[in-house]
């Protein structure tokens, strides 16, 4: 079980007077009424201001990015909005994006309303494809260089290690879980091999339906925070979901729209379940390292339970076994 737990939080200071004057500093002038939104990672409110309108206003977890990584992922998402691709991209206020205020940083956004897309229509996915292969033309364009790249290391090897160093683990599973870990971990690696030197560009990186609006003009991409270096295919397995055939034809109608403006290399499929697999690591390291956030304690009580814990190794053991089969290249011809 979890042990002397840290409870303090980096946002403790985000008091409804702070969040106002620190949005007053550039200039903004609110109306006094704030709603906050559904974010873990950092702070986003909903903000009206004087004149009637709204904005959403991010304030940055502390010691997450740096200015610098910031930084990128708003030229990106600016860059996009300059070729007419529906991304958010932040509002520059006194000739910035980012802006500063008591040791906690922050950046503006147009209020983007919008539907959850409609997965399960070939149109959606189709028009969604079209828009990804824009947002990719756009990211092999140029590269980070402060924001870090999607691999093994990062999302796979590093996160195994802390969970393992951070005592997280119940003893009685301890060693089942470091196994099942190190054996998916391997599938990941072979995975990558068979995929080959497949191109790594600038990224959504993590384009799930929650981060994506829909209105009758089509999609809108949110929530750029995670954007990083990766392969392509990152941006499109998230968007799939159901059995064999469903994820068939999914990926098919993605990439009908994908290929109108970028080639897609079918050689990254060998890398969605390793993607995945990745991922779910990640997953249960981030929740570990956010932990003395009480919004965390609040929103996973069950994390370091016998039970979640027996749930990731089972997780992992289907990963291992879905790694072993093969792509899904021979669908698309």
């Amino acid at each position: 079980m979890i042990k002397n737990v840290n409870r303090d939080t980096p946002y403790a200071d985000l008091t409804p007077g702070f969040l106002l004057n620190a949005i007053d500093s550039v200039g903004v002038r609110c109306d006094g009424r704030l709603l906050q939104l559904n974010s873990f990672e950092n702070r986003v409110y909903q903000v009206w201001l004087e004149d009637g309108s709204q904005r959403i206003v991010k304030f940055y977890r502390p010691g997450r990015w740096s200015d610098a990584a910031i930084l990128e992922e708003h030229a990106f998402t600016l860059e996009l909005a300059e070729r007419e691709i529906p991304a958010v991209p932040p509002q520059i206020f006194n000739g910035h994006t980012l802006h500063h205020c008591d040791g906690h940083r922050f950046a503006l956004f147009a209020k983007q309303g919008g539907r959850p897309p409609e997965l399960e229509r070939e149109e959606t996915l189709e028009w969604l494809g079209r828009f990804l292969g824009r947002i990719h033309t756009v990211g092999a364009r140029s590269k980070f260089h402060a924001r870090p790249t999607l691999d093994v290391q990062s999302f796979g090897i590093e996160s195994r290690d802390f969970l393992v160093a951070g005592d997280w683990l119940p003893e009685e599973l301890r060693m089942t879980w470091i196994g099942v870990a190190d054996q998916a971990l391997d599938g990941v690696r072979q995975a990558y091999q068979r995929a080959g030197n497949v191109q790594m560009l600038r990224l959504h990186g993590d384009c799930h339906p929650g981060n994506l609006l829909w209105t009758d003009d089509g999609p809108h991409f949110v929530d750029f925070d995670d954007s990083r270096t990766g392969s392509a295919v990152q941006d499109l397995w998230m968007l799939l979901s159901g059995n064999e055939a469903d994820v068939r034809g999914q990926l098919a109608a993605l990439l009908r729209g994908y290929e109108t403006f970028r080639e897609f290399d079918d050689r990254e499929l060998h890398l969605i379940e390793a993607l995945r697999t990745l991922r779910l690591i990640h997953y249960s390291a981030w929740i570990a390292r956010r932990w003395r956030d009480p919004a965390f304690l609040a929103a996973f009580p069950w994390f370091g339970s016998v039970r979640y814990w027996q749930d990731r190794i089972l997780e992992l053991r289907e990963q291992v076994a879905l790694m072993q089969e093969p792509p899904l290249i021979k669908f698309l011809n």
